[in-house]
C-alpha cells in the first residue's frame, strides 16, 4: 500500500518528494496516515475470530469459526469472517486421501449393501459405520478401527494396534456392542476388508442381533461418512505434525477423537458436538 510506504520512509526523505512519486494527495496520505496510527475498529473481533481459531488447535474454517461467533453474540457475514481469517494468516488445513486399503480379495462371506449410502439416522444406534487406517511414523505404522454412529457422527469406540488384524477391529466392534440397550440392533456398514469378511465379526454381529452392511467393491463413497472422519482427523492431528514415536501418536488420537465427540462443532448437528447434539435429542 502506498501510504505504508510513505509513513516508512519519510523519516529519510521529504514528504513532498515521496507524496510526488507515490501519486498521492497531502490530504490524501494524512487521511490514511490517521487510520494507520489509530485503534483497529475491528481489534475485538478480529481477536474473538483468533481465540476461536486457537482455542480450537487451528482445526476450524471460517464457516465454523462464524457459526462460534454468532453463538458468542457477534452479528458478521462469513465472508466478513474469512477475509479477517486472510488477513490473519489464520488457515485451516485441507484434507488429504489416505493410502491404507484393506480389501484384499474375496476371503470369506461378502453382505449387501444394505446401507445404500443413506447416512442419515433418526436415533442412536440405528446404523454405525466403520473402517481401518493407517498412520506411518519412519519405519513404525499403526492402525485405528473406529466405529461411527450416524445418527450423531459419534466415535463410540475405537482400538489402536500395530497391526490391521483381526483383533483390531474386532476389539472396537465389541467395545461398541457393549454400550448397546436392549432391544438395540444396528445395521453395521464397513468397506470389503478381510475383517469384516471374517468369521469371527460375523458372529459378533449375529450374536448381538445386528445387521452386516458391505460397500461395493472399491467404492469408497460407500462408507463416506467413515472416510469424511479420516480426514479430518489426518489433517487436524497428524499430517502437519512431527510425532516422535508411536506413543506421542497414540496420546494425540486419544486427545482427537475426545475432542471430536466433545468439543468439535458440525454444521450438520446445528452448530454442536456430536456428544452435545445426542444429549440435546435425548433430553426433547
Amino acid at each position: 500500500m502506498k501510504v505504508r510506504a510513505v509513513v516508512s520512509l519519510k523519516a529519510e526523505y521529504r514528504l513532498d518528494v515521496l507524496l510526488q512519486a507515490a501519486g498521492l494527495a497531502r490530504s490524501t496520505f494524512f487521511y490514511h496516515q490517521a487510520r494507520l496510527l489509530g485503534p483497529d475498529p475491528r481489534g475485538e473481533l478480529k481477536a474473538a475470530i483468533t481465540e476461536v481459531f486457537t482455542s480450537n488447535h487451528a482445526r476450524y474454517g471460517h464457516r465454523r469459526v462464524h457459526h462460534e461467533l454468532v453463538k458468542a453474540g457477534w452479528q458478521i457475514a462469513k465472508k466478513t469472517v474469512l477475509k479477517l481469517m486472510r488477513q490473519l494468516g489464520l488457515i485451516c488445513r485441507v484434507r488429504r486421501k489416505r493410502p491404507y486399503l484393506s480389501y484384499q480379495g474375496q476371503t470369506g462371506q461378502v453382505a449387501a449393501n444394505l446401507l445404500d449410502r443413506d447416512f442419515t439416522a433418526s436415533a442412536p444406534n440405528q446404523k454405525w459405520v466403520t473402517d481401518v487406517t493407517e498412520f506411518r511414523i519412519g519405519n513404525d505404522k499403526l492402525y485405528l478401527s473406529p466405529v461411527m454412529d450416524l445418527f450423531d457422527r459419534q466415535i463410540i469406540a475405537y482400538s489402536l494396534g500395530t497391526s490391521p488384524n483381526l483383533q483390531l477391529t474386532n476389539n472396537s466392534l465389541r467395545a461398541a456392542l457393549a454400550i448397546l440397550d436392549d432391544g438395540a440392533a444396528p445395521l453395521v456398514h464397513s468397506d470389503q476388508g478381510f475383517q469384516y469378511q471374517h468369521t469371527s465379526w460375523r458372529h459378533l454381529l449375529a450374536e448381538a442381533g445386528a445387521t452386516q452392511s458391505m460397500s461395493r467393491k472399491g467404492n469408497c463413497y460407500d462408507n463416506a461418512m467413515i472416510e469424511n472422519f479420516f480426514g479430518h482427523l489426518k489433517e487436524e492431528a497428524f499430517h502437519h505434525v512431527r510425532y516422535l514415536n508411536l506413543d506421542a501418536l497414540t496420546t494425540a488420537l486419544h486427545d482427537y477423537i475426545r475432542w471430536y465427540n466433545n468439543d468439535r462443532i458440525s454444521t450438520r448437528l446445528e452448530g454442536l458436538s456430536p456428544v452435545q447434539y445426542r444429549a440435546q435429542a435425548l433430553a426433547a
